[in-house]
């Protein structure tokens, strides 16, 4: 009897400004055993992830952070690459940022239109997103791009939703996790997207032992 493959895509939006310093800290001890921790959570669901791969997305401010205002790693395929994985999340930093917002959308927008795995017969494409600010809109200083700005980002939140809604991500695949302010445009997207999931941050808070808890069991019972 043939068994159904199961291939998980996970990309973490990680907001890299001075004051994320608690949680990044945490995301990077988590990192090392991230591999183990998730498939510890999936045997004990009874489930499996036949091919597992995790992307990084760190953000800071367009309008503020220059060339560092974001970096974009490649799909690191688990456990093969979990050194890898491992070694690119240690080398972020908390700092820059200045004063809110953040480009927290330009790094969901470039999340959404990543180049998922569509092999396997069951898929989960899933987005986990960590701030503690509010995020420029993306119609802000629409004439005052910086110049390392990225190219094709929606121009509006209406333009955002429609990519959500596009054919990026397999309609039914999709999910989207936020550690994020009750605020513009997080709880826009809270109310308004499918497959969406916030949970409230606030500035120099850490991510705490159940909030991981609660990152994997998200994740384990969408497979």
């Amino acid at each position: 009897m043939q068994t159904l493959k199961y291939t998980v895509d996970i990309i973490m939006c990680i907001d890299a400004t001075g004051s994320m310093q608690p949680i990044i800290d945490k995301v990077k001890t988590n990192a090392i055993s991230f591999y183990d921790d998730l498939m510890n959570t999936m045997q004990a669901k009874n489930k499996h992830i036949d091919t597992l791969r995790v992307k990084v997305i760190m953000f800071r401010d367009y309008y503020y952070d220059g060339e560092f205002s974001l970096e974009e790693s490649n799909f690191f395929t688990l456990p093969q690459e979990k050194e890898n994985f491992a070694e690119f999340v240690q080398k972020i930093v908390a700092e820059g940022g200045g004063e809110e917002p953040e480009s927290g959308l330009e790094a969901i927008s470039l999340a959404i239109k990543s180049k998922w795995n569509n092999t396997g017969d069951k898929k989960r494409q899933i987005i986990i997103l960590w701030t503690d600010a509010t995020a420029y809109p993306l119609d802000a200083y629409q004439n005052e791009k910086p110049d390392n700005y990225p190219i094709n980002i929606p121009t509006n939140f209406d333009e955002l939703t429609d990519l959500w809604d596009g054919q990026y991500m397999s309609k039914a695949s999709k999910r989207l996790i936020m550690y994020a302010p009750d605020a513009y445009p997080w709880t826009d997207i809270a109310n308004h997207w499918e497959n969406t999931i916030q949970y409230p941050s606030k500035a120099g808070d850490g991510l705490n032992e159940l909030d991981y808890k609660t990152i994997l069991d998200t994740i384990a019972g969408s497979v």
